[in-house]
């Protein structure tokens, strides 16, 4: 398995360090599969409180369906993607994908398609899922992976689904296995990779943007704690948005 990191989408916060929407696409030998999608090709949905708040820049070269084919890869061989969670600078690009099977928590659907608070009802775009997409979902169960619980994906080798609610009500990290080792693309457990660094450090103005997005702080703190525990000899850890972490992949890829 070949894994490509990606930025599908830079963001400008005020007062905050540069973000990235940090995707994985992987080559298997069942065709592409794509963990998170940023943000969509000519993205014109977006809320107008998120697009002040993130500042989204937008660039047409950064959509994953535009970077797979710069890639020299066919978009219409993405077979499978797998989200973190349904925010639009996780899952804008759907739309992209249309006949991919689409991974993702109950619970992350569930809150996204019948919304229970405000702060579900203000975050997700359904404009990203009317072309019916094939939804696969699971649960909490799964096997253990270093104290945390992965569920294989239906199809999928090598992938699985890790629950780590908090930022939203079914909000997941990703597992892949690679011959070096398992990565774990933790979404918004957390944004600066301080945070999951000993001790733990992060800017205040991002502390206060998870805290004030969070569906469930203190569950989001739980799981960040856990994620600092696991052995970082053998599960290499990143965020969906931190911009130093994706230029060390991306840097490494390179050489």
């Amino acid at each position: 398995m070949k894994a490509h990191h990606l930025n599908c989408g830079t963001m400008l916060p005020p007062a905050s360090p540069r973000m990235v929407a940090h995707c994985l696409l992987l080559e298997t030998g069942g065709g592409l599969v794509l963990v998170d999608t940023g943000f969509a090709a000519g993205e014109d949905n977006l809320d107008a409180g998120f697009t002040r708040m993130v500042r989204p820049a937008l660039d047409p070269a950064e959509p994953a369906v535009h970077q797979i084919r710069q890639l020299g890869l066919d978009p219409a061989d993405v077979r499978h993607i797998v989200l973190t969670h349904l925010d639009p600078d996780h899952a804008g690009g759907l739309r992209d994908f249309p006949h991919a099977r689409v991974h993702l928590h109950a619970a992350e659907l569930a809150a996204a398609t019948r919304p229970a608070t405000a702060n579900e009802r203000r975050r997700y775009r359904s404009a990203q899922w009317a072309h019916g997409p094939d939804w696969a979902t699971y649960d909490d169960a799964g096997e253990d992976l270093f104290g945390l619980s992965a569920r294989p994906l239906d199809g999928v080798d090598g992938v699985a689904l890790v629950p780590l609610a908090g930022h939203t009500r079914g909000h997941s990290a990703v597992a892949v296995q690679t011959a070096d080792g398992w990565l774990l693309h933790a979404g918004d457990a957390y944004y600066f990779h301080g945070e999951v660094a000993t001790p733990p450090r992060c800017p205040l103005v991002l502390r206060a943007a998870q805290r004030a997005v969070a569906v469930d702080h203190a569950r989001r703190l739980a799981n960040l704690a856990r994620l600092r525990e696991l052995p970082r000899d053998r599960v290499e850890v990143f965020s969906a948005h931190d911009a130093l972490e994706l230029a060390r992949y991306q840097s490494s890829h390179q050489r």
